[in-house]
């Protein structure tokens, strides 16, 4: 049943292979928990008691919430397919989790990344520039910057396909539209990705996380450098800077408002840093 599911989600939901691995893992671990025991046989009460077990193991509560999300993924596919009449999950609510908030940096830092940082002007010191001023310039996904190919720039603007392989269209700003028409002119003509490693190979996921890493920790005493904080970092400055959250939305490509709206308390943070300074009675 559970490579029928699995199968599910790879070719009729499209998803990546990293989340269909979790889904396996987390199964696997209910299985394993439960002895074996045939899922439609799984009770609300059986999956109480898993998660009563992750949590005296010490998981924290984001992660059982997971767990759990794999689960009842599952038994509703179950569920359709009339392998089994009642979703057991149903009825477990997920736990309480702490939202944090985006990491981020300041507008300072990116001036530093940009412009007091040193790019040679070669194939790979264009593609190292290029490839961080993409993910701070459109707050794009790791995923989908790896996926841009040359034909989906056009001008001012690329095409970037999101998740649940949907595209949109996110416009190019003139420093970017510069940097991209010095880049293509050293760019292979035979490769249809835009952004290659050094030996001419389309990008994968550790490259872009080491590049990236690499060049915040010259800029910033922040812990957390993966990729994803560049987009943190476009969302709240755009959002510092006055922009519609709705465009903010359609920008990262998020499926809904409430998503986006965690952007919201950093500009709220900054807004008691400024009445801090300014306001007479502060």
């Amino acid at each position: 049943m559970v490579d029928f599911f699995l199968s599910h989600l790879q070719h009729e939901r499209r998803l990546s292979p990293h989340t269909i691995k979790s889904y396996k893992l987390d199964l696997e671990q209910l299985h394993t928990f439960l002895n074996g025991i045939d899922p439609s046989q799984i009770s609300t009460e059986d999956l109480r008691a898993w998660v009563v077990s992750l949590s005296e193991d010490g998981l924290e509560n984001r992660s059982i919430n997971r767990k759990l999300a794999s689960a009842r993924a599952f038994f509703t596919f179950l569920q359709r397919k009339k392998i089994i009449s009642q979703n057991p999950a149903d009825l477990i609510k997920s736990l309480k989790t702490p939202k944090p908030l985006p990491v981020f940096l300041e507008e300072r830092n990116t001036q530093d990344l940009f412009e007091q940082l040193e790019f040679t002007e070669d194939f790979e010191g264009l593609r190292d520039k290029l490839l961080l001023e993409l993910l701070y310039g459109t707050g794009i996904r790791l995923s989908e910057l790896i996926s841009i190919q040359v034909k989906d720039l056009e001008n001012d603007r690329v095409k970037v396909l999101g998740k649940r392989s949907k595209y949109r269209i996110i416009p190019l700003h003139r420093t970017l539209q510069d940097l991209i028409k010095r880049y293509l002119e050293l760019h292979p003509k035979n490769d249809t990705h835009l952004l290659l490693t050094d030996k001419g190979e389309a990008l994968y996921p550790v490259f872009v996380q080491r590049k990236v890493k690499h060049y915040l920790q010259q800029i910033s005493t922040l812990t957390k450098t993966s990729p994803h904080v560049l987009r943190h970092t476009f969302a709240t400055h755009l959002l510092n800077r006055g922009a519609d959250l709705n465009a903010i939305k359609e920008l990262l490509g998020h499926a809904n408002l409430s998503a986006t709206q965690i952007y919201t308390h950093n500009s709220i943070q900054k807004l008691k840093e400024v009445f801090q300074k300014a306001h007479p009675k502060a």
